[in-house]
């Protein structure tokens, strides 16, 4: 099944929902951690959320790779919608848990699911388990099911409307780290390299903001401010603004 070209790619897609799903949950909803936690020499916040940054913009790239390869083989018909493809897209969710553990957690030590736990292997192993080993296995027997129809111009407009919800899930998965959390006005917001603290405060008298928070060079910032203003400090010297207040602060070394 694994020659079929829709299967791969559907595979890939998955990779990359399972790289958001990593990076928006832990790294911003739950944060737990960021990319590079526990790289030796990167103690700057912001670069620590830029790198996070770089990561997303990866998983966009194999996500539109995986998109693009689905529509190519959608075209010709040959997507076997339905279970097997759900199923090619959990493969890909469990290879990214997988990959992320062996490589980021074990061999290369760039950080942990929980680094500020005292048992972090449980909290790997667990993960591992749970969002690798599970949707692997259970993404390997959908496959193996028989798909849904996708002969004739109902089964294309099916096709095309399928591929249009994915393309739609995979931005609003992207899109989800800019959602502020309801009923709570703090922005989270890094400046751009060279930005002074006269810049800062400059910008918060700009904006009507009141700090709440910063790293020791003031390059990331936490903010109280009027929602409706959130979008101008890209006017005043932000390089990223989110719909948050940061996390990690208790076990960043900043």
């Amino acid at each position: 099944m694994w020659t079929s070209s829709w299967a791969r790619w559907g595979a890939t897609l998955g990779f990359a929902l399972g790289g958001f799903f990593d990076g928006i949950l832990l790294h911003q909803i739950l944060q737990w951690h960021h990319l590079l936690s526990l790289v030796p020499g990167i103690d700057d916040l912001r670069l620590q959320v830029l790198w996070d940054g770089y990561f997303h913009l990866l998983m966009y790239v194999i996500a539109l790779a995986g998109l693009a390869g689905l529509w190519r083989a959608q075209r010709r018909g040959a997507v076997a919608w339905g279970w097997p493809l759900a199923g090619a897209l959990c493969v890909g969710f469990g290879l990214w848990h997988v990959v992320d553990a062996l490589m980021s957690h074990w061999l290369l030590g760039i950080h942990r699911i929980r680094v500020d736990s005292p048992n972090p292997l449980a909290w790997d192993l667990a993960w591992l388990v749970l969002f690798g080993l599970a949707p692997l296995l259970a993404g390997w027997r959908w496959m193996k099911r028989r798909g849904g129809d996708a002969g004739g111009a109902g089964g294309m407009r099916t096709s095309n409307a399928a591929l249009v919800l994915l393309g739609a899930f995979t931005g609003a998965a992207g899109a989800w780290a800019l959602v502020p959390a309801p009923g709570q006005d703090l922005t989270t917001v890094v400046f751009r390299p060279g930005a002074n603290p006269r810049d800062v405060f400059a910008a918060l008298d700009a904006v009507d903001g009141r700090l709440v928070w910063s790293d020791r060079k003031m390059g990331v910032v936490v903010m109280a401010l009027p929602k409706e203003r959130r979008w101008d400090l890209y006017r005043h010297g932000a390089m990223l603004v989110s719909g948050g207040g940061a996390g990690c602060v208790n076990w960043s070394r900043v």
